[in-house]
């Protein structure tokens, strides 16, 4: 199967067929003996003096915006309305969070960077957005316009701008981290996610229990804290991750072209409709508060934003199982190059596939067998993105395929380290040599047959490696054909 062509069935006696590598040793190989000490881990990049001194200077840019954003709201709010907001937004922070985990577990993102977003957005977004609308809105006051203008005219533009503006410098400086959309929707979601927090603990401090309990006591304070949070998170909830994740598409849309323009227009695409949408959904509330005609919110909300809702989840669900396939239509070049079997490929293209070769691991190597499974995983993941960006012709730069040719060789010695966990030690299985195109098996009896690979493979029972053949075909330069032995 060429790595450029989507997979279909039959996938397994399409990827079976393969030229043939050089024939079989004599005498099969015995059962690896368990690998001492834990499972290894992936070569960690060293942190020099400049990383150092750029990673502590957004520590402490994004360290300043919270202080700032807790100093303003604590004399703004009082006290303990800050603290009752506090804990009132932070409640679906959880389980928001979880979601875009829960999206992201095909190739998890590096956790600083995750973390960096939701930071970013929940208080360099935050202080930034605070200052611009408090200052639109005293101008609006003194040209004698409404201050509601601020939130159809000001807000949704300096908000989407400020979320998004750390994802983009992500993109700028660490493209190779995004594999796609989903790492746009990712990365974008969760700025949204920390925005979002912060904004609510202003509405539920301040319009809520601080307004309530400064004009009828505690009591209704508390109430109107109970009924905020249930219409602007229990059901509104999702907005500020549905209007930045219009800025995630066209980002990761950026982020796996070749394309200049392409990676110019979509991430503006993106904000503008980002911006539209944001800017539509606050004018919804004005429009009803000012026509006293309570079906515009209701439309708007039943019409616009439910639909465009649910697309946005579908896409992020289609595109969650298309990394998962993308193991298939890649990873076969590394089949045909003798790096990997069939079966180990396809118990990556799906996440039940995927638990079921942990749970594998674990029964022939124990907790280090599933830590090497988990390492594994990850490196194929990795190995199939980065071929994948070497076919879409990502790396333009002479530096940039060298280094691409640098992580391929990295995550194909750890992908050998990870296999010497496994290889031979399944004793429900025949010991056995992959060719290339068939299995070559010891049986209990002594005899030693060939076998076509299964229609079916679902767990990876790793084999001995035969000697690989030369690359064939969409081989760039950099492209390593011979595997190193096994340790």
């Amino acid at each position: 199967m060429r790595p450029d062509q989507p997979a279909a069935d039959g996938y397994a006696d399409r990827m079976a067929d393969t030229p043939p590598g050089a024939p079989p040793t004599s005498s099969l190989p015995e059962p690896a003996a368990a690998p001492a000490g834990e499972a290894p881990r992936m070569l960690l990049r060293r942190v020099g003096w400049r990383r150092f001194v750029v990673l502590a200077g957004v520590v402490l840019f994004i360290a300043a915006c919270a202080v700032f954003m807790v100093f303003t709201l604590g004399q703004s709010l009082g006290v303990r309305a800050l603290l009752i907001g506090v804990v009132a937004a932070i409640l679906p922070v959880p389980v928001l969070v979880a979601c875009f985990l829960w999206l992201d577990r095909y190739e998890p993102e590096p956790l600083k960077y995750l973390i960096f977003c939701f930071a970013w957005g929940a208080f360099v977004s935050t202080a930034a957005a605070l200052t611009v609308n408090e200052f639109a809105a005293a101008r609006f006051d003194d040209w004698g316009l409404p201050a509601a203008l601020t939130g159809v005219l000001v807000a949704p533009f300096i908000e989407e701008l400020t979320k998004a503006l750390g994802p983009i410098l992500l993109l700028v400086f660490r493209r190779r981290e995004w594999s796609g959309i989903t790492d746009g929707l990712v990365y974008c979601g969760l700025s949204a996610v920390g925005f979002a927090m912060v904004e609510n603990i202003l509405y539920l401090g301040g319009y809520g229990y601080a307004s309530g309990a400064d004009r009828y006591g505690p009591a209704t304070g508390t109430q109107q804290v109970i009924a905020i949070f249930i219409v602007r998170i229990l059901l509104f909830g999702f907005a500020h991750p549905l209007f930045t994740s219009m800025t995630g598409v066209g980002l990761g849309v950026a982020a796996r072209t070749a394309d200049r323009r392409v990676r110019v227009l979509a991430p503006i695409a993106g904000l503008l409709l980002a911006m539209i949408l944001h800017g539509t959904w606050n004018l919804l509330p004005t429009l009803t508060q000012a026509t006293g005609e309570t079906f515009i919110m209701l439309y708007g909300f039943l019409g616009l934003m439910v639909p465009v809702f649910f697309a946005t989840v579908g896409l992020a669900v289609w595109l969650r199982a298309w990394e998962g396939r993308l193991t298939e239509r890649t990873l076969p070049d590394y089949v045909r190059a003798g790096w990997l079997s069939p079966p180990e490929v396809a118990a990556l293209s799906s996440l039940g596939r995927r638990h079921a070769a942990r749970s594998w691991a674990r029964r022939v190597a124990g907790d280090a067998g599933v830590r090497a499974m988990r390492g594994y995983q990850f490196a194929a993941t990795r190995l199939a993105l980065l071929r994948d960006g070497t076919l879409r012709g990502l790396d333009s730069k002479p530096a940039d395929r060298e280094r691409t040719a640098r992580e391929e060789r990295e995550l194909l010695e750890a992908i050998t380290s990870y296999r010497s966990f496994f290889v031979g030690r399944d004793p429900q299985a025949p010991v056995g040599v992959w060719d290339g195109s068939r299995y070559h098996l010891r049986f209990p009896d002594g005899s030693q047959r060939p076998v076509a690979a299964p229609d079916e493979p679902v767990v990876p029972i790793p084999v001995v490696l035969g000697p690989p053949p030369p690359p064939v075909g969409h081989a760039p330069p950099g492209w390593y054909g011979a595997r190193p032995p096994a340790p």
